[in-house]
């Protein structure tokens, strides 16, 4: 079957290539010799980036992608020897997704499976394909210091589309780098190249008619993938409940949706199921660029699903049983680094307390990056011991993140003469701001038979060079137990770009449970699993793989020149995969108060 599914795709790429030979040439047309000016294209982290930004260099291997093309996938490895050879020579390499629908997360889950060290993104449009004159993948344009096309063609003659030469008759690409490093003339400056042609999306000058309506066909699109964020008094800055929030927002909304950038989702798709996941699927996102490109007809409100309600409370978790609230009063200054605050919060547990629903909630959420809270016992506190950060953590607030929620007779326990403490990570906005956190808790409403709990694949003894690119940390925890996953969680800072969870079973089998291939430090989400359905033997062996971009290009790195290491600042590193899951074999049976979490005797 896998010879067939090859078979099969090798096919499409040689039938694509048929009906638009004449555009092909027309493309072509761009010569040999002729300079590339103001280029750009959209980086994994979803932002524009010019060819300049690639920094000194004395060639740049351009090398046009897409998700399905089997000569692609066949030469991404030698991309990666490529790089390797010739990076100390002064030349670097990026890869360009071309294909309309290749949506960033994927195209940078393709750079996480090859474990590509060099910069990665997406062509829209096929713009910058257009102006080097490529017009297939996986085809290289190779430019020099001034951004001269001195080569355009295969990187060499190995693949073909009908079948594999056990070795290449020419090395086309290394001949063309070196002797563009040599400063000569290339010997052979163009080359025919197989593979999948590439596709210009046609544009289209005006707005056409759709029979696409507001009220029948897209709200119930909002409903599901955006209202949870996008209503009055959420996260998200703007409403998109009715016809006009949607119109008046609409060249924005396609712009993200397009991209994938929205909903926000950072798990690649082929590993694990997530019940939290917010990805739009295919269907759901061509029919709202549809209608978002067409005349956006607005049509018969009676046709529209009864409108979604949102409970009038600031509380995600609704009404919490008890509220504690911070007694200082913070004030953030207008720009630099604010050092981490840490609050003990006023309350004592006298009682073991039993809670299942936990939230984090600032005043002024624009101040506050992220905040860790953790129960810390009085006796501990006094004698100034040492504290467990594991076993003491709780919960946290994270941009994009979800409040603490349990069911399923699962509980989290507060123990007796605890006091939470909180490690608050607060960010300059540009002005003098001010801010006092509270915390929310509703005890367990029903019968507790298993308590939550986690651990942490993290490590703090690393650092990660000067100027590194693609550096790699890894951490490794075994469970003590038969487990249920509940979820993951992943937590880098600046330079964080990618992790991967991966499974090693006690009967040697091995799956990747998560990957998180453009990390965000701005949306830092959980990843739930369906209630019981992900399953752990005792002595399985989760291992995280976390790589770090410590170069120039990173847009949001402090200092390229510095080497990192863990700390707590955000221009020092962290490093922590986390876990959550339940003791298969731990049946407590405990009958709860409601109505101040205290164990029934």
């Amino acid at each position: 079957m896998q010879r067939i599914g090859i078979a099969v795709s090798v096919w499409l790429c040689v039938a694509a290539s048929c009906p638009a030979e004449e555009n092909r040439t027309e493309r072509a047309a761009v010569a040999v010799g002729s300079v590339a000016k103001d280029l750009s294209f959209t980086d994994i982290r979803y932002l524009p980036r010019s060819f300049d930004e690639l920094g000194e260099r004395k060639a740049l291997v351009v090398a046009f992608t897409t998700l399905d093309c089997p000569l692609v996938q066949r030469y991404m490895p030698r991309l990666k020897e490529f790089d390797a050879a010739y990076r100390d020579r002064g030349v670097k390499f990026l890869t360009l997704n071309v294909a309309e629908d290749d949506l960033v997360v994927d195209v940078a889950h393709q750079a996480v499976k090859f474990d590509l060290p060099f910069a990665v993104g997406k062509d829209y449009d096929a713009t910058v394909a257009q102006a080097l004159g490529a017009t297939r993948t996986p085809e290289v344009v190779v430019l020099d210091a001034e951004n001269r096309i001195r080569y355009r063609g295969r990187i060499d003659d190995a693949v073909r589309l009908t079948g594999v030469r056990p070795k290449a008759t020419r090395d086309d690409l290394k001949e063309a780098l070196d002797d563009v490093l040599a400063g000569r003339e290339v010997r052979v400056a163009t080359t025919p190249v197989d593979g999948c042609l590439i596709d210009v999306p046609r544009k289209t000058a005006a707005r056409g008619e759709s029979k696409l309506t507001f009220h029948e066909h897209i709200a119930p699109l909002l409903q599901k993938h955006c209202q949870d964020c996008h209503h009055e008094g959420a996260t998200a800055p703007f409403e998109l409940m009715s016809y006009g929030d949607v119109v008046s927002r609409a060249d924005t909304v396609a712009e993200v949706v397009r991209q994938g950038r929205m909903p926000p989702s950072f798990a690649a798709k082929e590993h694990g199921h997530f019940t939290n996941d917010r990805r739009m699927g295919y269907v759901d996102r061509a029919k709202l660029l549809s209608w978002l490109a067409s005349d956006r007809r607005e049509g018969d409100p009676a046709k529209a699903p009864p409108p979604r309600t949102f409970a009038k409370t600031r509380w995600a978790i609704g009404e919490p049983d008890l509220v504690i609230t911070s007694v200082r009063k913070h004030t953030i200054p207008a720009t630099g680094y604010v050092p981490y605050t840490y609050d003990l919060l006023p309350y004592i547990f006298m009682n073991d307390t039993w809670v299942q629903k936990v939230e984090i909630l600032p005043a002024n959420k624009r101040v506050v990056h992220h905040c860790n809270m953790g129960a810390i016992h009085l006796g501990k506190i006094a004698g100034g011991e040492r504290i467990d950060g594991e076993s003491a953590f709780i919960t946290g607030y994270v941009p994009g993140g979800e409040p603490m929620v349990l069911d399923n007779h699962v509980g989290l326990m507060i123990p007796a003469g605890s006091m939470l403490v909180l490690q608050i990570h607060y960010v300059t906005t540009g002005e003098e701001a001010t801010d006092r956190i509270s915390v929310g808790i509703t005890y367990a409403k029903e019968r507790i038979d298993k308590r939550a709990r986690h651990f942490q694949c993290t490590t703090s003894r690393f650092e990660i060079p000067p100027g590194a690119a693609h550096h790699p940390v890894k951490a490794a925890r075994t469970f003590d137990c038969n487990a249920t996953g509940v979820g993951m969680f992943v937590h880098m800072h600046l330079r964080g770009k990618d992790m991967t969870y991966r499974a090693t079973y006690p009967d040697g089998r091995a799956e990747t449970l998560l990957c998180v291939p453009n990390y965000n430090f701005d949306w830092q989400m959980a990843y739930r699993w369906e209630v019981g359905k992900q399953k752990f033997p005792k002595g399985t062996r989760v291992e995280c793989t976390a790589h770090y971009d410590n170069s120039a290009f990173n847009p949001f790195n402090p200092d390229p020149k510095k080497a990192v290491r863990h700390g707590q600042q955000t221009y020092d590193e962290m490093m922590f995969g986390f876990l959550f899951y339940t003791d298969d074999d731990e049946k407590l049976g405990l009958n709860i108060n409601p109505r101040n979490g205290r164990v029934i005797e």
